[in-house]
Parts: structure tokens; C-alpha cells; sequence
């Protein structure tokens, strides 16, 4: 529904009305001298998922199958995928499997190491793994890492 305007009134300052004179200038100074830029773009998540573990599957595959033709000529990389993961999952899901790689850790080597060393490669344009419990100070080394490799790292919490 639209009202009619009468064409000889002037419109009222927006923000004038509202702000002390004191803040305003403050405002357009942060404005023209580009104070506030973008943030930078988190790279770390985490998704925890609870219940039976074809159901868990179930909910993920949507996720993975998004990440898996995501336009960036890197991979997606899965670390330590748990065993019902498998290659006919993989397709049966709908996923890219040409754009993904499934990699296991060597021996001594652990699956948070063998995800910083996939991100900081950055190869990968997103490092899935699957570690649980996962704390703060692993959170930051995929952070970290993932930062340095300009990639994005999500970890999956199966419960």
C-alpha cells in the first residue's frame, strides 16, 4: 500500500535528528578514511553431529557434496574419514570424487599434524577432519594453519 506524499515538504535529515552534533563529524570521518574494513573470513569450523552414524553421514553429505564442487581448482581434502566413509559413500552421495582426496596419516604421524600440514600446503581449498576432542590449542594450529595456506578448515565432531 503506498500513501501519497505532499511534493512541497523537505525531508528530514536521517541520522541528524538522532545523533549529537558531537558524534556525527566522528561518523563521516570513520567513513571517508575507511576506519572499518572487511573482517577477515574465519578459517576454522566445526560441526558437531550426534546420533547413529548413517544418520551423521546423512546430514554431512549435503555439506561435503557443496565443498566437492566448489569452483576452486584445489581439492578438498579428508583427513582420517571415519570407516563408513568409504569410496561408495563418496559416490552413492553425489559427491565430486574426482576433486577429493582421503588421506590417512603415516606411521607416527598424527591426524591433526597430517590436517595443519594439508592446510599450510594450501592445496586444499577446505581440510575436512574428523578430530574428537578437539581443543583449544589444536583449534588454533588449524587456524593457523588454514590462515597460512589460504584455506578453510572444518572439523566434523561425531558423537
Amino acid at each position: 500500500m503506498q500513501f501519497p506524499q505532499a511534493l512541497d515538504r523537505t525531508q528530514l535529515p536521517l541520522f541528524d535528528a538522532f545523533l549529537p552534533q558531537s558524534v556525527a563529524p566522528l561518523l563521516t570521518d570513520i567513513v571517508e578514511t575507511g576506519w572499518f574494513e572487511e573482517p577477515e573470513p574465519e578459517t576454522f569450523s566445526e560441526l558437531s553431529l550426534r546420533g547413529a552414524a548413517g544418520n551423521c553421514l546423512h546430514l554431512l553429505a549435503p555439506i561435503l557434496r557443496e565443498l566437492s564442487q566448489n569452483q576452486d581448482a584445489r581439492w578438498l581434502t579428508l583427513i582420517a574419514p571415519p570407516a563408513s566413509l568409504t569410496q561408495a559413500w563418496l559416490r552413492d552421495a553425489g559427491l565430486n570424487r574426482e576433486r577429493i582426496l582421503l588421506l590417512q596419516p603415516r606411521a607416527g604421524q598424527s591426524p591433526l599434524e597430517l590436517a595443519c600440514e594439508a592446510l599450510r600446503l594450501g592445496r586444499s581449498h577446505t581440510v575436512v577432519s574428523w578430530l574428537h576432542p578437539l581443543h583449544r590449542p589444536a583449534r588454533d594450529q588449524l587456524a593457523n594453519a588454514a590462515r597460512e595456506g589460504k584455506a578453510q578448515s572444518l572439523n566434523v565432531s561425531l558423537g
